[in-house]
C-alpha cells in the first residue's frame, strides 16, 4: 500500500539531481547549522546533571556522529530523500529525566534496549515491519501536537532560569541575566530580520557566540583549557559504562515512538514536494535505519535522532531537493565527531548563554504543537481528550513528595515525567474517544 502524495513538484533542483560543489559546500553548510541541539542539548544536560567537561564532549562527540551517519544513510541508500538527521526534543527530555534518576550509564543502555524494540518491530522484510500500522496512534496532530506542548512546557524550566548561572559559579545572578538576554535578542533579531539567507538559519549559534564574546569581555567566561584534548580522535565508546532500568526503557520507547511519528511526517512532507511516491516499505526502511543509528550512537553517548522540520523547511525555501546536498551535510557531522578540540570548546561555553539561545529552541518546539494542532477538530471530545492529558503531564511533577515515594520505580518514573506520562495519557486517551467512543456515539 502507497502512502498518499500530491505529485505537485515545488522544487527547482530535484532529489537526484546533483550541485555544483562551491553551492554544495553552501547548502550543507546551510543544513549543518540548523542543527543546533547537537551542542546544545548536550551541554545543557551536563549543567543540569554537573557532569565534567570531558562527560559532555563525549555526548557531543557522538552526537555529531550518530546525526552525520544516519543523514548520509537517508540521503544515499535507504530513503533517498534530502533528509537529515539530529538530536530531537523527545530524547533530550528522556535522557535528562532517565540520567537524574538512574544514571547516564541507565539512560544509553535503556535507550539501546528500547531502539532494539523497535528494530524488531520494523524489520525491512516482508510483511515483518508491524510498527507502521499503529504510528496512526501517534502522529494524529491531536496527540503529537500535544506532546510537543507538554515537552516545550517541561523544558521551559531549563529557559529562563539558567540565564542567571550556577550558584557558586562566577557571575552568579543579574550580570550573566544580562549577558543572557543579550543572547536572546540576538537570536530573536537574526530569526525575524534574517529572511531566507543563513543569518536566519544560524540564528541559534550566532547568538552563542555574541553571548560568549560578551561574557568573555565582561570577564564572566574564558576559554576552556584544552591541555589533554587530543585534536584529532574517535567518540569513546561506552563513556558512562552500561546499565538498564526498565523504567528508564520504557522512557525510551515513548522517545522513539514520538521521533518515529516526526520521521514519518517529514518523510511524507519532503516526498511530496518532489512528487516521488512514498511506499510504506521505504518508510519502514527509513525507520529502521534511524533506530539502528541510534543504538549504534548510544553505544557512544549521543542522543537519539529524528527528521528535522527545520531542515526540511531550508529544502522548501530554497527549493534545492538533492539528497547529495544533505548527504555532503552529514559527511561534514562525521568529520566533526572526529575532532575532540571542537566538541571541548563547545562544552566550555557558557551555560547562561547556552539556556539562553535555548529558550527561544523550546519555545519553538511548543509552539509547533500548536501549530500542528490547527487541523484537530475542536469539539468537546478532542477537547477533553487533550486538556485532560495535558494538565496531568504537567501536575505529575508536582505531587507530593512523601506520596510519590511510596510508588513503585516504574510508576514513579511514569507520573513525574511529563513528555512519558503526557504520551501515554494521549495515545490511550485518543484511541478510546475517537476509535471508541466516538464511533459509538455517531451510530447512535
Amino acid at each position: 500500500m502507497d502512502v498518499e502524495t500530491d505529485r505537485q513538484t515545488v522544487l527547482d533542483v530535484g532529489f537526484d539531481e546533483r550541485v555544483q560543489p562551491p553551492k554544495l559546500l553552501l547548502f550543507a553548510v546551510q543544513h549543518l547549522l540548523t542543527l543546533s541541539a547537537i551542542w546544545v542539548f548536550p551541554v545543557l544536560i551536563g549543567i543540569t546533571l554537573g557532569l565534567a567537561t570531558g562527560d559532555v564532549t563525549a555526548m557531543i562527540q557522538a552526537s555529531f556522529l550518530l546525526a552525520g551517519v544516519v543523514t548520509v544513510l537517508q540521503s544515499s541508500r535507504i530513503v533517498r530523500l534530502p533528509i537529515v538527521q539530529g538530536p530531537t526534543a523527545a530524547f533530550f527530555a528522556a535522557v535528562l529525566a532517565a540520567g537524574a534518576a538512574y544514571g547516564l550509564d541507565a539512560a544509553f543502555g535503556s535507550m539501546i534496549v528500547a531502539g532494539l524494540i523497535f528494530m524488531l518491530l520494523t524489520i525491512p522484510i516482508g510483511r515483518l515491519g508491524v510498527l507502521i500500522h499503529f504510528l496512526r496512534f501517534a502522529t494524529d496532530p491531536l496527540v503529537y501536537g500535544t506532546i510537543c506542548l507538554i515537552i516545550g512546557a517541561q523544558l521551559a524550566t531549563l529557559g529562563l532560569p539558567g540565564w542567571f548561572g550556577a550558584e557558586g559559579r562566577p557571575g552568579y545572578g543579574w550580570d550573566l541575566f544580562w549577558v543572557g538576554l543579550a543572547t536572546l535578542l540576538t537570536v530573536v533579531a537574526c530569526l525575524l530580520l534574517g529572511g531566507t539567507t543563513l543569518i536566519r538559519r544560524a540564528a541559534v549559534l550566532i547568538g552563542m557566540l555574541v553571548g560568549s564574546v560578551l561574557a568573555a569581555v565582561t570577564g564572566l567566561w574564558s576559554l576552556p583549557d584544552f591541555s589533554g584534548v587530543a585534536f584529532v580522535g574517535p567518540p569513546s565508546l561506552l563513556p558512562f559504562g552500561f546499565a538498564v532500568a526498565w523504567p528508564a526503557v520504557l522512557l525510551m520507547l515513548l522517545a522513539f515512538l514520538e521521533s518515529s511519528a516526526e520521521a514519518v511526517g517529514m518523510y511524507t512532507l519532503v516526498s511530496r514536494w518532489g512528487g516521488t511516491e512514498l511506499t510504506r516499505e521505504r518508510i519502514n526502511r527509513g525507520l529502521f535505519t534511524e533506530y539502528a543509528g541510534s543504538v549504534a550512537g548510544a553505544l557512544f553517548g549521543g542522543l537519539g535522532t529524528a527528521s528535522y522540520p527545520e531542515n526540511a523547511g531550508i529544502v522548501r525555501v530554497t527549493r534545492v531537493g538533492s539528497r547529495f546536498v544533505t548527504m555532503a551535510a552529514g559527511v561534514i557531522a562525521i568529520a566533526l565527531a572526529f575532532l575532540p578540540v571542537f566538541s571541548a570548546f563547545v562544552a566550555g561555553l557558557p551555560g547562561a548563554v547556552l539556556a539562553a539561545a535555548s529558550t527561544v529552541l523550546f519555545g519553538i518546539i511548543a509552539m509547533s504543537g500548536v501549530q500542528m494542532m490547527s487541523t484537530v477538530r475542536w469539539d468537546e471530545l478532542n477537547l477533553t481528550v487533550a486538556g485532560t492529558a495535558f494538565i496531568l503531564a504537567l501536575g505529575g511533577q508536582w505531587l507530593p513528595e512523601a506520596f510519590v515515594a511510596t510508588m513503585p520505580d516504574w510508576v514513579r518514573a511514569l507520573v513525574t515525567t511529563p513528555m512519558m506520562f503526557g504520551a501515554v495519557l494521549l495515545i490511550v486517551l485518543n484511541a478510546a474517544v475517537n476509535y471508541g467512543l466516538r464511533p459509538w456515539l455517531e451510530r447512535r
